[in-house]
Parts: C-alpha cells; sequence; structure tokens
C-alpha cells in the first residue's frame, strides 16, 4: 500500500498560515511539497510568530503548519529564480501560492506563464480577496474576513461587543479547500494532459460557510443574530447549560433524543409536556427550559453528566485548551502526533485529521530555512524520470 498522494510534487510558495495549513494536509497525505522561501526575508514570516520559540527561526507556530514538507530558498524576483521554479515547474504536478491576488501574475507563478514548460501544470491560487476584481491587491487577514463576513455579528453573548472565533478558523478552512482545488485539478490534469489556474480566497469562503444563515437572508429576509449561551437559532435544547462545576453543552438536533435526555434527567414526564414536546413548542418556551435544565444539571457536574449522557444524549464537556488536549480521549485515539526535532529531540503537534487505514503518516518537523536546497538544486541537473504529467 502507498499513502493517496505518493507521487505528487507540489511546489509552493507560502507563507504565514492558510497556504501553508492547506499544503501541510497535502504533505502528511504522502505528497512532496517544496517550499519556497525568500531568504533576504528570513524565510516564511511564520518562522517569526512568537512568543514560543524551539530555537531561533523555528516557533511553535511555524511547526504547527509545516510538517513533513522541504525547504528551498529562492528568490523568485531574480533571473535566476525564475529559471529554477520552471524547471522545478516542468517535474512537478503543481505550483500552489498564498500570495496577495496581484502577485502571481508578476511573479511567474500562473498557468499562463508556465504551460510551456509543462502544459498538464496545476497553478493553485489561495489570496485574501481573489486575483480579480478591485481588492486584488488588497492584504488581508482572517479577521477581517469574518468581520465583514458577518461572524463577529453571530459570534459571543447578545449584550455583548462582536467577537471573532478563538483561532483563526477562516484561514483554516480557506487553506483546507485549496488543498481540495489543488488535488481535484491535478486529477483532472492527469485526466486530459491539460493544466489550469484555480483559485480561492479568505472573504469568498468565510461567506460561503453563512451556508444555511445565508440562504435565510437571501430568501426570506431573515437576519440571525447571536443567541444566549451560545444557542442555535431554531432548535432547542442546542446550547450550554449550567453544571454543578462548569459547563455543558447540550444538542438534541433530532427530536429522537429529547425523550432521551427528559429520561437521563429524571423528567420523563417532559417527553410529552405540551411546552416542550416538539421542536416548535421547546423554542416558543427556551427562556424557562433553560432555566429549568439549569437548576436539574447544576445538582452534578459535568462530568457526572456526561457519565450519564454518554453515547445517549448528543452532549459535550466545556473545555480550554489545555483541557482539551489532556482527554484521555484525544490520547487513546492518537490525534497527537510526536515527530523528532534537531533541538528538543521530539515535539508534540496535532496529527492529521484524515486517517489511512493500514499506513502510518509520515512525521516529519517543518525543515529549517534553506535545509533542502542544495539536494534540490542538483537534482535539477540530473536526468529525472518523474514524468510532465500526460494523457
Amino acid at each position: 500500500m502507498t499513502l493517496p498522494l505518493d507521487g505528487v510534487r507540489i511546489i509552493s510558495v507560502e507563507q504565514y498560515g492558510a497556504g501553508p495549513f492547506g499544503t501541510q494536509h497535502l504533505a502528511d497525505l504522502g505528497a512532496e511539497v517544496i517550499k519556497i522561501e525568500n531568504p533576504a526575508d528570513g524565510g516564511d514570516v511564520g518562522r517569526h510568530v512568537g512568543p514560543h520559540f524551539f530555537e531561533p527561526g523555528d516557533s511553535h507556530f511555524f511547526q504547527s503548519f509545516n510538517r513533513n514538507k522541504r525547504s528551498l530558498t529562492l528568490d523568485l524576483k531574480s533571473a535566476e529564480g525564475q529559471e529554477v521554479l520552471r524547471k522545478l515547474a516542468a517535474r512537478s504536478d503543481a505550483v500552489f501560492n498564498n500570495l496577495r491576488g496581484d502577485l502571481p501574475e508578476r511573479l511567474g507563478v500562473t498557468y499562463d506563464a508556465l504551460k510551456d514548460v509543462n502544459p498538464a501544470l496545476v497553478c493553485a491560487h489561495l489570496s485574501a480577496y481573489g486575483r480579480s476584481g478591485p481588492r486584488k491587491s488588497w492584504p488581508g487577514y482572517d479577521y477581517l474576513a469574518q468581520a465583514e463576513s458577518g461572524y463577529l455579528s453571530l459570534t459571543g453573548e447578545p449584550d455583548g461587543p462582536p467577537a471573532r472565533f478563538g483561532i483563526s478558523i477562516i484561514d483554516m478552512m480557506t487553506g483546507t479547500m485549496a488543498a481540495l482545488a489543488t488535488v481535484s485539478a491535478i486529477l483532472g490534469a492527469r485526466a486530459t494532459g491539460q493544466g489550469r489556474d484555480i483559485d480561492t480566497c479568505l472573504f469568498e469562503v468565510a461567506l460561503h460557510n453563512l451556508s444555511y444563515l445565508g440562504t435565510w437572508y437571501m430568501n426570506d429576509g431573515v437576519r440571525t443574530e447571536r443567541q444566549p449561551r451560545s444557542a442555535h437559532p431554531s432548535l432547542t435544547p442546542s446550547q450550554l447549560y449550567r453544571t454543578g462545576d462548569g459547563w455543558i453543552f447540550i444538542m438534541c438536533n433530532k427530536e429522537k433524543f429529547w425523550p432521551v435526555l427528559a429520561q437521563a434527567i429524571g423528567r420523563p414526564e417532559w417527553a410529552h409536556d405540551p411546552r416542550y414536546a416538539d421542536f416548535k413548542a421547546r423554542l416558543q418556551n427556551r427562556e424557562q427550559l433553560t432555566l429549568e435544565l439549569d437548576e436539574i444539571l447544576s445538582a452534578r457536574s459535568t462530568a457526572e453528566w456526561m457519565q450519564a449522557f454518554g453515547g445517549k444524549v448528543p452532549a459535550a464537556p466545556v473545555y480550554d485548551v489545555a483541557q482539551a488536549l489532556d482527554n484521555p480521549y484525544v490520547k487513546e485515539q492518537e490525534f497527537i502526533t510526536e515527530v523528532p526535532h534537531p533541538v528538543r529531540g521530539t515535539i508534540k503537534t496535532l496529527a492529521c485529521p484524515i486517517r489511512v487505514p493500514g499506513e502510518t503518516l509520515p512525521a516529519r518537523p517543518a525543515p529549517r530555512l534553506g535545509a533542502d536546497t542544495l539536494d534540490i538544486l542538483q537534482s535539477l541537473e540530473r536526468p529525472d524520470d518523474r514524468r510532465i504529467p500526460r494523457r
């Protein structure tokens, strides 16, 4: 058996979060990802994002996004850099970038610029606002996309200020979308021999993720607002509730779970109580139901309720980051991976969430700046049996 992307080579002009997150998925699944870094800039800016470092130029942030990759130092603004890029493109499946929208054309990483050396090449572009339109030259970041696409208006308590997600969720979603786009285009190129440009951007992914809330507004003018306790806008119980020592999130998002919950909390009669008997009734009486559930659930700890609900009622404890990672379930399921490190011996990162039964995914640390430059440049001077993708 082999990994799904064994034999795929991707050249990536990437930095910071979204792009590296996407290509790390591909590297974890077996692709050779060659990361181009400009040595004049100190390489990927993510190397220098603190405050936590393993060694100079090797931040915890950088190790979180660049596992299993190779690093090639190259200045794409120079004639020599362009020559190397074109040689690599001739022997690769894709050239990936997460540059500002106006830069791929300037740096020669578009299909038009490279199709003469490899007609089947895929050129994947991840930007803030896309490569066309009035914002193509705008810099952009995750939190800005969250702000403008409505996320902050949906997050937090109704009487508080707008709030962003606690992590850069748009970067990660856009990186994952870009990885999907890249693999899809490679499949098409291998089938037809014809490469292409393929694009995604932070703002469009953020807007697309509004999903059914967008459909509600566009078709019936419904403006979804923040709900108390992070509640679902139309289903209940589907929110936070108080326990004896903290919080628990319960989601009876199918009617079949309501009588099970009622039984588990010692209120079996609620299954047929007209105030709570179905979604519509519970939504109309959500405030009263919240008060009653708080009173009942506060009599026992979160752990005790999880013991009672586990596998029967959809529920989860509310953990901080440390509790989430120290959860015995996380260790049992091997959701954390250890990789060797030249300074620390081993370091821990979060494992690829895609499982390949029968295979062990690679576990190499993010590379030092330029670690593979000599080997890659020497390989370009040798005959190479890697095919230019063909029919």
